[in-house]
């Protein structure tokens, strides 16, 4: 795999293709998704929220409705130019949007109520890194949440799918299992105590488009998931409708608050 400045530009240049397309994908912009998140925390009218890679902003609009101040930061200028012309249209008064990296967020400790990251942590190589920097921001007590694409507990299934994920788009690096982000959790001692799961249901075709996957490594691509419908080989269930191939892409919201430095012992 590459280093993490090499993959970094790989995210920039990949994002900056696909922004437009990002931004208007029906897997982002699903309103009744996005509320579930913020159902999922503790957003009110005096919390104060962190989005990170934000995006073109969609998750960090849907909280500036409840929140009182939101800022969401992005590795990727182009989704970030997106958001901010958001902002100017809508006149949101509450909302902040900053290029920033996930892996050294930009904010002292203990400085938002909130921390969530959405449909991102599957970009990034180093997940336990990412998400010490999300528990860092976020003060004791306050709620963090993950909200991602996940693969199967098997480690050969989840592979597989992660395989043709990233052969789509070069900025995939690896799905996390619930179990590793569960891992995730308590290795930062956050204590979980929601979990939600999902799914979405991509059309193929579409779904390469939306990434504008060059067609030698889309071919591979396809060969992949029609091997998958008859193999049953990640758990995606690939399926035909109306002559067009889809699978399921399985997702986890999973929400917990961070612990006190106080502990408490068990004799």
């Amino acid at each position: 795999m590459s280093d993490p400045p090499t993959h970094k530009r790989t995210v920039r240049e990949e994002f900056t293709k696909q922004a437009n397309a990002y931004a208007t994908n029906s897997s982002v912009t699903d309103p009744e998704k996005i509320d579930r998140l913020v159902q999922a925390t503790t957003a009110s009218p005096d919390t104060r929220m962190l989005e990170v890679a934000t995006g073109p902003g969609h998750v960090a609009f849907r909280f500036a409705d409840v929140c009182d101040e939101v800022v969401g930061i992005d590795l990727t200028k182009a989704p970030l130019e997106i958001a901010r012309e958001k902002k100017q249209k809508r006149e949101t008064k509450n909302i902040e949007f900053m290029q920033g990296d996930a892996e050294e967020i930009p904010f002292p400790d203990d400085s938002f109520d909130i921390v969530v990251c959405r449909l991102a942590l599957h970009h990034v190589e180093n997940p336990g890194r990412v998400f010490q920097e999300i528990t860092r921001v976020c003060r004791s007590g306050g709620t963090i949440a993950i909200d991602d694409l996940v693969v199967s507990e098997h480690p050969e299934r989840g592979a597989y799918q992660n395989k043709f994920e990233r052969l789509r788009d070069p900025s995939h690096v690896r799905a996390l299992a619930v179990s590793e982000i569960l891992g995730l959790f308590t290795k930062s001692d956050v204590e979980v105590d929601q979990i939600e799961t999902g799914v979405l249901v991509p059309e193929v075709e579409e779904w390469l488009c939306n990434a504008q996957t060059p067609e030698i490594r889309a071919m591979k691509v396809r060969d992949l998931i029609k091997r998958d419908a008859e193999q049953d080989l990640s758990g995606t269930r690939p399926f035909w409708n109306d002559g067009e191939l889809h699978f399921v892409q399985r997702t986890a919201i999973v929400a917990g608050y961070k612990l006190g430095s106080s502990t408490t012992d068990v004799e």
